[in-house]
């Protein structure tokens, strides 16, 4: 696939014998792409991604995969909190919540499908580590958000999707709802009550693998995929 280049100034070396093993997407949340690749690329931001995918399906590399880019912020998956020292981050241009979140179009996730099997072959990523921002932040992020077809992506052979058959018995406490949140990878308050730290938690959960209702609700859908996928990864 082509891919045009923009150097970004904000990334840093990886440690010593740091394994890329996760796959993280974002959306921009900026008014357009011009608007997310300057900030991208501005050393006072502080911020940066390995590519950036534009509706069009254009696609830009802005940082080198073997250098750190600095995507993920404060986060944490499976009680590690260095995402960004093994990670690959990718940006969809969106608008995000803030400026009339809408639809990823066709030629860009064709494009994401494209680059992520690209990326694949070259990491050692296992589906269940290919995750959006509010994965692995859900206090802080919403993004790629409810309207990005995770589903999809997984039945092109990109992420995990949990299966119909034999699943698990789903969670009814709120201590069993905070545990499963835990295993699959979620940083989750285990303080046996639904409050509202654990709320944002079932949102994030909601947004990758239930998107039709993003409430924070454990309702019996909610509760009963959120059995699935920690039964399937």
């Amino acid at each position: 696939m082509h891919i045009l280049e923009r150097s970004s100034p904000n990334h840093g070396p990886r440690p010593a014998g740091a394994v890329i093993d996760m796959l993280i997407l974002h959306y921009t949340g900026m008014r357009g792409a011009a608007e997310a690749i300057e900030r991208l690329c501005d050393p006072e931001a502080q911020v940066s991604a390995h590519y950036l995918i534009d509706e069009d399906g254009t696609v830009w590399r802005l940082v080198a995969e073997e250098r750190r880019a600095w995507h993920a912020g404060v986060s944490s998956w499976r009680g590690r909190s260095d995402i960004n020292d093994r990670s690959i981050g990718i940006e969809l241009v969106n608008p995000g919540h803030d400026w009339g979140y809408r639809d990823f179009p066709e030629a860009q996730i064709t494009a994401l499908e494209a680059l992520c099997r690209d990326i694949l072959a070259r990491h050692p990523i296992p589906p269940h580590l290919v995750l959006g921002h509010s994965d692995v932040a859900p206090q802080r992020k919403s993004d790629p958000g409810e309207r990005f077809d995770w589903h999809r992506l997984a039945r092109s052979g990109i992420g995990f999707w949990p299966g119909d058959a034999a699943r698990a018995a789903a969670p009814q406490s709120p201590a069993e709802l905070q545990r499963l949140l835990a295993a699959v990878g979620y940083e989750t308050p285990q303080s046996g009550a639904l409050d509202d730290e654990t709320r944002q938690v079932l949102i994030a959960f909601q947004r990758h693998f239930r998107p039709a209702r993003c409430d924070g609700e454990a309702d019996g859908e909610t509760r009963a995929q959120l059995a699935a996928v920690a039964q399937g990864i």
